[in-house]
Order: structure tokens, then C-alpha cells, then sequence
């Protein structure tokens, strides 16, 4: 992801993943202390062009790594809060918050977004779309992304990115073929 990629990594949870284990949006927490940091009064991401709200959460590390930006350790944050979020699918929330506690850190350079609670029946991002996938796969819904990024800066053009699929044995999906697939699914 990083070397192909470019931007940034993150983890894609289902909403309740993230109620059960009580992470907030960052946005509502720098609501919540903006009058001690009148900083995040200034910052306020009211002017989202795609959305109204960032899907952005807690920034996290395993507690095995060590600076948590290595590959190798991103890799095991990601991995080890996959594997978390099947531990704990039927565990209370208090249980839940406290093996978080012990397996993670935060803040880290893993940031978590939240999908929507009615998924693409609500918002139509890339967080949503994977986790619409997962949950009609039957998959734990936790999902890593990373926008593949031009030699210009900006996205990859569609057809370089169905380009860089053929070229390295990879499905290439569009999220309006996902959407298709959900709205059948979901009925």
C-alpha cells in the first residue's frame, strides 16, 4: 500500500464495531474541548466538499510495535485489530473497551473511520463501500484502504488503476458496481 499506493493507509470499521467499543468521531471530541483549545474552534471541518461529517476516529498502535510507522508494525496494528473485532463480536462493551486497551495505544498512525450506520443506504464513501463488501461477504467488517496516488499528486486515473489490476492479478471494482450488488443484497 505504501510503496503503490501512496495515500494514506487507514482501517475501515462497521458502526457497530465502533459503538461497541465507544471510539468517537474526532470531529465530536474536538466539538467537545474546543473552548480549552480554541485552536479546534478554527478548525472546524464544516466545509467538507463530499460529506458533512469526517468518518475519521481514533489514530491507534499495537502495543507490540514500536514506532508504529514501519510497515511491519502497521501491518501487525492492522491485522491484530482485525482480529479483535471477531474476539469481541459477542462480548460485552465494557469487556471489549478493556482488550482494546491492553492490545492498543493511542495516539498511533493507524486512523480508524467509521462507516455509517446504514452504510451505503447513507453515505456512498470508500469506507462504507468496503465495509458493505465485507458484511455481504460474510467477513469480519474491518477493512484497510489506501488511495492509490498519481505521478501528478492527485488520484490514479480510472484506467491506470484498472491498468495497475490487470497488471498485478487484482479484482478491480467500482463502487457503483458495489452499490448495485448491496441494494440487491440488502433488500
Amino acid at each position: 500500500m505504501r510503496k503503490d499506493g501512496g495515500g494514506l493507509i487507514f482501517l475501515m470499521i462497521s458502526h457497530p464495531t465502533a459503538q461497541k467499543l465507544q471510539l468517537p468521531f474526532l470531529s465530536d471530541l474536538f466539538s467537545q474541548i474546543s473552548n480549552d483549545y480554541p485552536v479546534l474552534k478554527a478548525l472546524v471541518p464544516d466545509d467538507i466538499p463530499y460529506d458533512t461529517k469526517s468518518s475519521f476516529s481514533l489514530y491507534i498502535n499495537h502495543r507490540k510495535t514500536f514506532t508504529g510507522i514501519t510497515d511491519n508494525d502497521r501491518s501487525l496494528t492492522m491485522k491484530k485489530f482485525a482480529e479483535l473485532t471477531e474476539q469481541i463480536h459477542n462480548k460485552d462493551s465494557n469487556i471489549a473497551i478493556q482488550e482494546l486497551g491492553k492490545q492498543f495505544r493511542s495516539p498511533g498512525h493507524i486512523p480508524i473511520c467509521i462507516a455509517s450506520e446504514k452504510l451505503l443506504n447513507e453515505r456512498k464513501g470508500h469506507t462504507e463501500l468496503v465495509i458493505s463488501l465485507l458484511q455481504m461477504a460474510g467477513l469480519t467488517p474491518v477493512g484497510s484502504g489506501c488511495e492509490i496516488m498519481g505521478e501528478h499528486g492527485k488520484a490514479l486515473p480510472k484506467e491506470d488503476a484498472q491498468n495497475y489490476a490487470k497488471k498485478n492479478n487484482l479484482v478491480f471494482l467500482e463502487g457503483n458496481e458495489i452499490i448495485k450488488a448491496w441494494k440487491q443484497w440488502s433488500k
